[in-house]
């Protein structure tokens, strides 16, 4: 079973996997059946789940709220992550896609979570993504109001660059806990811009999402190099599929990335699970990089 582990020098104990939950309304469960799930993934050790407003057509956090009305003793075990700062269409208001990270908003967003959650407090709440009109001071006077009422314990962000990680950063007398973005062998960016530097500088583990590619990794007929390459290291390590040899990879970044699962689907969520028990050598890891971007290192 994994353990908890703190993720920041001033940040919450989160488990090493996170369950992500933006497909939630896909995976066609009735309440009982989340209950179920979340039953499930606590068992193994996965405490912590990541949501955001928006996802489900801004319709997936009460959805998980309903399993936590279900069963009121869940609340306690879980670490719930959050965020807030996009604005789709799905709303009739929204003409068009945009980022709103005012302070209103972003303080109606987490009251609106809160309520969706049926909860008096959420562990993490994360701006979504950069705004070009984001005002600094603004998220700062947001971040803090929320804090201080207790309704928000640890803030971060998401896709953000270390200077935009550090500008907001400025303005906060408490320090930021995470940055979630997008790692895979696919997506390799945030290795080499400094974000992942930034995080081992600052004792942060960074939150990884899509690390499978949003499953294009397994299908796309561009990536058969790469799938070749897994497969070769899935039998070297005795790994159990290729997924396991993928999340191994991630988590041997030395920034300690936490994996976020995106399947609903108990049998993934247990591979997902041992993979933590899958060691990679320096080559291998080099291979399978290699093998994605289609190149050697200079």
């Amino acid at each position: 079973m994994l353990q908890a582990q703190q993720i920041s020098p001033q940040g919450p104990a989160f488990s090493p996997l996170i369950m992500g939950y933006w497909r939630l309304m896909e995976w066609g469960m009735t309440p009982q059946q989340r209950v179920s799930f979340i039953e499930h993934h606590l068992s193994l050790g996965i405490t912590t789940v990541d949501h955001a407003d928006i996802y489900g057509d801004y319709r997936c956090e009460a959805a998980f709220g309903e399993a936590l009305k279900l069963s009121p003793g869940l609340r306690d075990r879980l670490q719930i992550v959050t965020k807030c700062g996009i604005a789709t269409r799905a709303k009739p208001e929204h003409r068009i896609g945009h980022y709103i990270t005012d302070k209103a908003h972003i303080v109606q967003s987490a009251e609106n979570s809160l309520r969706h959650f049926a909860t008096d407090r959420l562990d993490l709440l994360l701006i979504h993504r950069p705004d070009p009109l984001m005002n600094a001071d603004a998220v700062a006077e947001a971040f803090l109001a929320l804090h201080q009422s207790g309704k928000v314990l640890h803030f971060g962000v998401s896709n953000f660059t270390p200077s935009q990680f550090m500008l907001l950063q400025s303005r906060l007398p408490f320090t930021l806990t995470t940055n979630q973005v997008e790692i895979s062998p696919i997506q390799q960016n945030v290795l080499l811009d400094g974000t992942l530097d930034q995080c081992q500088q600052l004792r942060l583990r960074p939150m990884a999402w899509s690390c499978l590619g949003g499953g294009e990794l397994f299908q796309d007929p561009h990536y058969q190099p790469l799938r070749d390459e897994l497969e070769q290291v899935r039998l070297e390590t005795g790994a159990a599929s290729l997924a396991q040899v993928v999340y191994a990879w991630v988590l041997a970044l030395p920034s300690q990335p936490l994996p976020i699962i995106g399947s609903g689907n108990p049998e993934r969520v247990s591979e997902a699970v041992a993979a933590l028990g899958v060691t990679l050598d320096r080559q291998q890891w080099f291979r399978i990089r290699k093998a994605a971007l289609g190149y050697d290192v200079p």
